[in-house]
């Protein structure tokens, strides 16, 4: 059986790289031993007939409307994915066109997919920097962040707390959200790269998916390793590598 993984229309939502989590997963899978593939869906003509993964990236602001447009067809798929448990990871403006709305200064407001609570909601100026977050899931989560938007209304299920940068913002020291494995966060990186704990959590439900079973290979340990120095140079740049250590 193959893992098959989803990236939903990365020609506009990979500024940061995030679609690239998608590829993130099937190298981890083969390294493990398993098959795995990446179908690039652009449309909802693209979708494969099974899903084990979806990852959605994040996107320009001019493409906020072009991009909500082509999820709204595969609204459906991404409801039902998400009551079945398959794993969702949503970043960036990917993240917000799945929540209840994003709120713009001078156009109108822009009606998310509804599939996660909460809201994006503006700024007075744009967030960037590092952002180190407490998971009780994953452990310490690292990425940067850049966004003009906080998130609101989503405290009850949080990624993570923030040990620093904004994260949701609004003094909430939150970051993301959560519902069963549907994940959305700020964190960019990108974010299953720098956290080979959080890609293998939901690479182990993908697998499980199809009908097969996950332990990291060989190779995941080599690469895991520059990720660990990357990672313990990212939390001393951002101060907080004396207190926190990663699980």
């Amino acid at each position: 059986m193959t893992i098959t993984i989803a990236s939903l229309i990365p020609s506009l939502q990979n500024t940061n790289g995030d679609a690239e989590n998608a590829a993130v997963l099937a190298a981890r899978a083969r390294w493990a031993g398993l098959a795995a593939r990446v179908v690039q869906v652009e449309s909802r003509d693209d979708l494969p007939d099974r899903v084990d993964a979806v990852v959605i990236g994040s996107g320009s602001d001019s493409a906020l409307e072009a991009a909500r447009d082509v999820l709204r067809t595969m609204h459906d798929e991404l409801r039902r994915w998400g009551t079945e448990g398959v794993p969702i990871l949503a970043v960036g403006t990917g993240w917000e066109l799945l929540s209840w709305g994003v709120e713009r200064d001078g156009v109108p407001d822009l009606e998310g997919l509804a599939i996660l609570p909460g809201r994006a909601v503006p700024r007075t100026e744009r967030v960037t920097g590092d952002l180190v977050v407490d998971s009780p899931r994953y452990g310490v989560l690292v990425g940067f962040e850049n966004h003009a938007r906080d998130y609101v209304q989503a405290e009850a299920s949080p990624l993570g707390r923030v040990r620093a940068g904004e994260g949701n913002g609004r003094g909430s020291s939150q970051e993301g959200v959560v519902m069963g494995a549907v994940i959305g966060t700020h964190l960019h990186g990108p974010v299953l790269a720098k956290n080979p704990v959080m890609a293998d959590a939901l690479l182990a439900i993908a697998a499980e998916r199809a009908g097969l079973s996950y332990a990291p290979g060989a190779q995941a340990a080599v690469v895991d390793a520059y990720a660990e120095s990357a990672r313990h140079a990212q939390l001393r740049a951002a101060g907080v590598g004396a207190s926190v250590h990663p699980k």
